[in-house]
């Protein structure tokens, strides 16, 4: 068994794309605190990770919703 400390984030949002349409995305990442980080720096740093990629993915899903 690890005594290692985790952190996990799981971040949700739904977008509405029109016409009674919305596209909805989970995302959620567990890691470890690293040597030298409090466990609110990991928190602040996985969280800026996921919400990066939630982000980057709704805007492919607006792109892709202009596209039809």
């Amino acid at each position: 068994m690890s005594d290692r400390t985790s952190v996990t984030v799981n971040l949700g949002y739904t977008m509405n794309i029109g016409n009674y349409q919305s596209f909805r995305i989970d995302l959620g990442c567990t890691d470890f605190v690293k040597d030298g980080e409090s466990y609110d720096d990991a928190m602040n740093r996985v969280y800026s990770f996921i919400e990066s990629k939630v982000v980057e993915k709704l805007q492919e899903a607006e792109i892709l919703s202009k596209e039809e």
